[in-house]
């Protein structure tokens, strides 16, 4: 039907933006996960799982996703925030 909305994204972005800001990093990383099995290369999911994976103390699996990101929104505003969050992780170490 021409007047129904589709989908707005994969189902678990939202669960693991709510299990972030309740504090639940290591829960958010496995919905996210799951998105992005779904949906590869997301934009929310990828800066989603990098962000959860950050606040979950895994470095090495913020640095893939970040990095990830940084590819996806090549073309993208360099000033939207998951933006600046990405690079300005990926320039430590």
């Amino acid at each position: 039907h021409a007047g129904r909305p589709g989908p707005s994204g994969p189902a678990h972005g939202m669960p693991g933006d709510l299990l972030v800001a309740t504090g639940q990093p290591g829960l958010a990383m496995i919905e996210y996960e799951a998105s992005l099995h779904i949906s590869p290369n997301r934009f929310h999911a990828l800066a989603g799982a990098a962000h959860a994976a950050l606040l979950s103390g895994d470095k090495a699996k913020a640095r893939t996703y970040y990095a990830q990101l940084v590819v996806v929104a090549k073309h993208a505003d360099p000033d939207v925030a998951p933006i600046t969050e990405a690079k300005a992780f990926l320039a430590t170490d």
